[in-house]
């Protein structure tokens, strides 16, 4: 999970499905989303091909998009999310997605309820920084 040097965007964006420590460290519970989300605070630019259940409420997965949006917005930076719901897949089964896509344990979902906080609509606002103007 380290470089030698890093350029582009000078932040981490590693797949949880393409690289063997992550999947380890998720199939073993040592890392969850909760933990990638503090990363992307810290190291990371996001949540990426982090395998769900496919039994996720679309809410739940927008709820992890406005987070990621939230910690790129106050940390003025370029945040994404590669969040795979996958059909017929719970916790602790893994998926197959071929070539270098590589495969994914399924990762638990935290099972509280944000459907009245993305219902509620709105826009996500400008960076932190334009406070300054």
């Amino acid at each position: 999970m380290a470089a030698e040097r890093v350029g582009g965007l000078s932040g981490a964006f590693i797949p949880v499905s393409e690289d063997a420590n992550m999947i380890a460290a998720a199939a073993a519970g040592h890392i969850g989303l909760e933990k990638l989300e503090a990363m992307t605070a810290v190291c990371s630019v996001g949540l990426d091909m982090v395998a769900v259940p496919g039994k996720t409420p679309a809410t739940t997965i927008a709820g992890m998009i406005a987070d990621e949006a939230a910690i790129g917005m106050i940390n003025n930076k370029t945040t994404a999310v590669r969040v795979i719901p996958v059909a017929g897949k719970d916790v602790g089964d893994v998926v197959e997605f071929g070539g270098i896509f590589g495969r994914a344990p399924i990762m638990a979902v935290n099972d509280g309820d944000s459907s009245q906080f993305v219902n509620r609509g709105g826009h996500i606002p400008a960076p932190i920084h334009s406070f300054k103007n």
